[in-house]
């Protein structure tokens, strides 16, 4: 009886559903090569000091907040070092965008951010 329930399961899974329908192939070589350039902050530029941890910890969680944010909004990156914040990642909108920095620049300070989020075209 188990090996009959297994393998309807490996039936439903194999021939149920087109694996790739919906999903766009995106190519991300332009990113990769402007990631590789030292001058381009990565989550490796992370500090590791408390206040920089602290201050991710209260931007994401005010951003997290946000009515109605795309997933990838909500998962924009988010990097500090010595009280310096670096937005970075797709964003569904320009008003997005928006909410996004001003989250930002309220708890850093103005000054303090740089917004490199990039509106995905529709």
């Amino acid at each position: 009886m188990r090996v009959l329930f297994v393998l309807a399961g490996l039936i439903l899974l194999t021939c149920g559903c087109d694996a790739n329908q919906g999903v766009v192939d995106r190519d991300n070589t332009a990113v990769n090569e402007r990631d590789a350039d030292s001058h381009t902050k990565t989550p490796f530029d992370q500090s590791n000091e408390q206040s920089d941890i602290d201050l991710v910890s209260e931007i994401r969680a005010e951003v997290l907040d946000i009515d109605d944010l795309s997933i990838n909004g909500r998962n924009a990156k988010i990097i500090t070092n010595q009280g310096k914040v670096v937005l970075r990642g797709p964003v569904a909108s320009q008003a997005e965008r928006e909410r996004i920095v001003a989250v930002a620049n309220k708890l850093a300070g103005a000054g303090n951010v740089t917004d490199q989020l990039e509106v995905e075209a529709n």
